[in-house]
């Protein structure tokens, strides 16, 4: 198809004619970081200078809900109507970042000022999110300036404390439901499963963290005259942690297990080759349940990771029994997971191992979310993904880490698919966060051939559509 050929020719003239990159500096300027007040201050000129008018030249009305009911989180929705007999899309993005660790990137480089070196555009957004978000945000446009319309309706949500943890959105979505309405989620966060494969995940891992505290006296006794009549607060809390999860990461407690692997999520992964990237470290065969592949532990189950583990100065130690220990542990957990008995059940477990005097502090968590891979439009992103690059397009039933997807696909029920325009080496929340070019390019005409694939009624929404198949023209 001549039209979609020429709207990916355009998406990468973009980014080849350097105003792609332009745009990036300007954005990458704000240093709207969620965690202190100066961040919201640059968060809301972001919003007035940068996403606002982006919407409002394209037909769109934008509502800002600035410091929702008074805490952490703002939003800006811009929507555009176009009928109500087209598919809708809501469209997501977050505009805060994490600390920008001034004073610790390489050669001189400032966090808030791009900068370049090969293939890499070096600042803190660049990847996450602003880099993503806009690349949606101009794919709109392209498409608009090709014909005159979008040709479906559109909400594009951006919210102002992804990085420390969406506060309130699930509350909004809920809260405003009429004015996120839509027939299908896609949000750009996260990175592909490689720099060079084009990719769509379907949800997220949730986690929850909690602390084991044993603080059995206020100060330490020396170890000689008291070695075997005081109970060690380190050997207890150690040996909790080893009944929850072993010493080759093999989780103890069924409780906090899913109850299984789902046949489509079985067969998403059996296709699913983890290479890895340059710069990982070496995954370790012998870690984890080995009675599932490695695609099925990162993706499909859970794992319990102790964060931190103290007791005394391991630096400097001393003949001493200390007085306290503590350790602090993530679950990572997919959907199936029984989340709400989970305190009760640690606690349960504890206390019949003979541990009631460990403390279990239960802290933050957020939830998991997947979407089924049949789900129709699934093939519909991935065949689009495959139209547009010429490769097939890795399918992931969720992505290992956490966002925010569970508000789109359970508050609001809708398909959420997460096409992401980074890569797994982006250092994102590190010094030297950074965007590839490549990936910028090819994100741009990705998301701008799938706005295009929505425009032409080639989706699961339109009326009569295969709902297993797209048929457009490919790049080749």
């Amino acid at each position: 198809m001549q039209e979609r050929k020429e709207i990916l020719a355009a998406a990468a003239e973009f980014v080849d004619s350097g105003r792609f990159r332009e745009d990036l500096a300007r954005l990458v300027s704000y240093p709207t970081e969620s965690f202190s007040p100066q961040g919201r201050v640059a968060l809301k000129s972001y919003l007035d200078d940068v996403i606002g008018p982006a919407f409002l030249a394209m037909g769109c009305v934008v509502d800002r809900f600035d410091s929702w009911r008074g805490g952490a989180n703002s939003f800006l929705v811009a929507t555009r109507h176009e009928d109500p007999g087209l598919p809708t899309v809501l469209c997501y993005g977050h505009a805060d970042v994490t600390d920008g660790q001034a004073g610790e990137w390489s050669a001189g480089r400032s966090p808030w000022t791009l900068s370049d070196d090969g293939d890499r555009w070096y600042g803190r957004g660049a990847a996450d999110n602003k880099g993503q978000h806009w690349i949606n945000i101009v794919s709109l446009r392209l498409l608009l300036e090709q014909r005159g319309r979008l040709g479906f309706n559109l909400v594009f949500l951006l919210e102002g404390a992804e990085e420390i943890g969406s506060p309130d959105l699930a509350d909004f979505a809920a809260e405003h439901q009429d004015l996120l309405r839509a027939d299908v989620f896609i949000g750009s966060d996260g990175p592909r499963l490689a720099a060079g494969s084009p990719t769509v995940f379907l949800g997220a891992r949730g986690g929850v963290s909690f602390e084991l505290i044993a603080d059995l006296r206020a100060g330490s006794y020396h170890s000689g005259n008291w070695g075997g009549l005081l109970r060690n607060p380190a050997t207890t809390v150690a040996a909790a942690v080893g009944s929850l999860v072993d010493g080759h990461g093999t989780i103890q407690l069924p409780e906090l297990l899913p109850a299984a692997i789902p046949d489509s999520v079985t067969a998403a992964l059996d296709v699913l080759d983890l290479v890895p990237n340059p710069g990982d470290p070496q995954a370790d065969p012998a870690w984890g349940d080995r009675t599932l592949s490695p695609a099925e532990r990162l993706y499909a189950w859970n794992t319990l990771e102790v964060l931190a583990l103290g007791a005394g100065n391991p630096d400097k130690p001393v003949n001493a029994i200390p007085g306290t220990a503590r350790a602090a542990l993530q679950l990572r957990f997919v959907p199936g997971t029984d989340v709400a008995n989970l305190e009760a059940a640690i606690r349960r477990h504890l206390d019949s191992a003979g541990f009631s005097m460990v403390e279990l502090r239960m802290g933050t968590s957020f939830a998991a979310s997947r979407i089924d891979p049949d789900n129709p439009w699934v093939a519909w992103a991935a065949n689009s993904l495959t139209a547009s690059t010429g490769r097939e397009a890795t399918v992931l039933p969720n992505i290992g880490g956490s966002l925010p997807s569970y508000v789109f696909a359970d508050v609001l029920d809708l398909p959420t698919l997460w096409i992401p325009h980074s890569h797994p080496g982006c250092q994102q929340h590190a010094p030297d966060e950074h965007l590839l070019v490549d990936v910028a390019r090819e994100g741009l005409q990705i998301a701008s051939g799938l706005f295009f694939d929505l425009a032409n009624s080639h989706s699961p929404a339109s009326a009569g559509a295969d709902q297993h198949s797209l048929t457009v023209s490919s790049v080749s």
